[in-house]
């Protein structure tokens, strides 16, 4: 099976926009869209399903909570209970007020931390990973958008350049 694709190239982020709704009501199957900055509405228009990264943030956050306060039910309460300024209290819903503080920065630090190793684990952004943009321009002021080829290779050429793709080219890809 061929592995080529159409690289169609925009000068315009309003332009990408009206090709992404053309091809997608022609049936043609994005792969993948390179832009320089987030162009607002993209994934509403390549019709990808909204992230679940936020149910992971909520996990994340409830972990860290409940260790934080895990943590200092053990330390203040079972481990080493003090006697602060005169008022003992051994008990840790006496206590808890105090420990309000340091439970929000728990959740807050667990789900910041593990969010960001979750997005690149999601996104396979691993250290030292080679760059996968096929088009230099497309860091700086060029859209790209990435179509595979199916036999219709003459069809997609002419489709594109109607779209106002200012360049497409096919590309075998690896």
């Amino acid at each position: 099976m061929s592995n080529k694709v159409i690289h169609a190239i925009y000068n315009d982020d309003d332009v990408l926009m009206d090709a992404v709704k053309q091809t997608r009501a022609a049936h043609h199957h994005i792969e993948e869209i390179y832009t320089p900055f987030p162009v607002h509405g993209l994934d509403k228009a390549m019709g990808l399903a909204p992230t679940r990264l936020a149910i992971c943030a909520f996990i994340y956050g409830l972990v860290g909570l409940s260790i934080y306060t895990t943590l200092m039910n053990f330390v203040m309460i079972n481990d080493w209970p003090q006697d602060i300024g005169g008022k003992p209290s051994f008990s840790y819903i006496d206590n808890m007020p105090a420990f309000v503080p340091i439970m929000f920065e728990g959740t807050v630090f667990f789900a910041a931390h593990l969010m960001v190793i979750t997005f690149y684990m999601r996104s396979k952004l691993w250290p030292f990973k080679k760059a996968e943009n096929p088009d230099v321009r497309t860091t700086d002021d060029h859209f790209l958008m990435e179509v595979g080829v199916h036999c219709n290779e003459e069809e997609l050429v002419s489709f594109f350049t109607s779209t106002g793709a200012v360049e497409v080219k096919v590309v075998e890809k690896h």
